[in-house]
């Protein structure tokens, strides 16, 4: 975790170590949310990344009738 300082232009910047380790890059967008007292950012991935991430799921689980 790093502490980080919002600048007069209220910009912030994600240390190396949290960039590194989501893979960020310059440009690349991110969702911010209000989530009860904090910010959290969500990097947003192209819908191609995404292919094929829940394989290997279970699908296993009990379901509730009207969700069959």
């Amino acid at each position: 975790m790093g502490t980080v300082t919002i600048s007069p232009k209220f910009q912030v910047v994600i240390p190396k170590a949290i960039r590194e380790k989501l893979g960020l890059s310059p440009g690349q967008k991110v969702q911010a949310i209000v989530y009860g007292d904090r910010i959290e950012l969500i990097p947003l991935r192209p819908i191609k990344e995404m292919r094929g991430f829940l394989k290997g799921i279970d699908t296993t689980v009990e379901r509730e009738a009207d969700r069959l």
